[in-house]
């Protein structure tokens, strides 16, 4: 039988509301192979973050797998201040989201620029994250009521510039430090489709750093995930195991506030709208594993699943996930075609 490529993994977002001990002590206990930590589980409470030492002492207390660092929120916020939207405080201590869009920048910067030395120290070279607003929320929602340029602005153009103005520092230090950044292709974000995600590379003068996280839970507004991760392929240095359910009748987009009124719902991975075994074979296609093992010098790739829903509680979810993971998409991998059995033999 055959080796598989893959192991189970969990991410660490959404579990904020443990420390990272209590975190990876879940995720060993709920299955796991391995885990991924979110950026605030590594913080020391002070300003800084945990020393690589007492991170690594605690996945080698709980024999877990150490699968890289989250750095969504504050990346997020980094290429969204300039919009002085409110929407980044959530993200931030409350005496940095008081101050300038220019100060909350150059904190976000800092701290980015922390952590990158945090995760080289740690030989985590793949972070999977995402880009901020950096063309403006007109842009990033895809439809604007008025226009994308006019008399004496050009939204997208000046989008591009910002975004490579910046994103300077972040790049050059990834690329020092071999690390991929690997952008989640997001509504809401620099990129929001695949065509948007090559612009940026393509600004960025085919910028070696930028990577993206394959997650097929943001496929619900017309691109498929084969079709967006096709399109960007030789890109794809993480992975993300997350499903949705689109409710009939219910417009795509709305103001509704309270997730559970919404159209689009991320739900638990067994029974979403799309195959989530047919997704992993994707990944496969798409060279995902021999890219994540070659750069982070593993025998398997972390499948790691992300599980939200407005109906469930968290830990089940996880949980649920983590073991249909295991069960049904950590599964042996061909070594060669189904054909070769079938001839004559010579």
């Amino acid at each position: 039988m055959g080796k598989t490529v893959f192991h189970s993994s969990i991410e660490g977002a959404q579990h904020g509301g443990k420390t990272l001990e209590e975190f990876v002590s879940f995720a060993k206990k709920a299955g796991a192979a391995g885990a991924e930590p979110s950026n605030y589980h590594v913080e020391d409470g002070k300003g800084g973050f945990k020393k690589a030492s007492e991170i690594l002492e605690i996945f080698e207390k709980y024999d877990l797998k150490l699968d890289g660092i989250s750095c969504h929120c504050p990346m997020w916020v980094h290429t969204t201040a300039w919009t002085n939207s409110k929407t980044i405080r959530p993200f931030l201590p409350k005496d940095i989201w008081q101050k300038s869009p220019s100060e909350i920048e150059n904190w976000a910067e800092n701290y980015i620029l922390r952590f990158l030395d945090l995760s080289a120290e740690l030989n985590m070279n793949i972070i999977p994250m995402f880009w901020g607003i950096s063309h403006g929320f007109e842009i990033a929602t895809g439809y604007p009521f008025g226009f994308f340029e006019g008399p004496d602005y050009d939204l997208v153009k000046e989008g591009n510039e910002r975004f490579v103005n910046k994103t300077t520092k972040i790049r050059q230090k990834s690329n020092e430090n071999g690390i991929y950044l690997c952008h989640e292709i997001h509504p809401n974000s620099a990129a929001i489709c695949a065509d948007d995600f090559n612009t940026l590379i393509e600004i960025c003068d085919n910028d070696p750093c930028l990577g993206v996280t394959a997650d097929p839970s943001h496929c619900w507004e017309g691109e498929d995930y084969e079709t967006r991760f096709r399109k960007v392929k030789d890109r794809v240095y993480a992975a993300a195991i997350k499903n949705f359910v689109i409710r009939p009748n219910v417009n795509l987009r709305s103001m509704a506030g309270n997730w559970r009124k919404r159209a689009m719902q991320f739900c638990d991975i067994p029974s979403g709208d799309m195959n989530m075994i047919r997704f992993v074979e994707l990944l496969i296609d798409l060279g995902y594993p021999d890219r994540y093992c070659r750069i982070m010098k593993t025998n398997t790739a972390p499948l790691v699943t992300e599980a939200e829903s407005a109906f469930r509680d968290l830990d089940a979810t996880s949980a649920n996930a983590i073991k249909h993971a295991s069960e049904h998409l950590v599964f042996p991998t061909a070594t060669g075609s189904f054909e070769d059995g079938m001839g004559a033999d010579d």
